[in-house]
């Protein structure tokens, strides 16, 4: 499967999984798992949480890539 956005990469690089980010940023790990399936567009204020969390902008996360 394709790569839609970045977070997976960005979290695993900061050593999270998404039950650890989950927890950091209160955002519950299945809401983490759609926006990186890209299957739920998130709020600007759910990604700003999770970014803040990974240090790096939110466009950097939600960058889409070609399939």
């Amino acid at each position: 499967m394709p790569q839609l956005n970045n977070l997976k990469a960005e979290r695993v690089r900061n050593g999270y999984t998404q039950q650890k980010l989950a927890k950091a940023t209160g955002i519950s790990r299945q809401t983490i798992h759609h926006i990186e399936k890209g299957t739920f567009n998130p709020s600007v204020f759910l990604m700003q949480k999770i970014s803040q969390k990974l240090n790096c902008s939110i466009e950097y996360l939600i960058k889409t890539h070609e399939k």
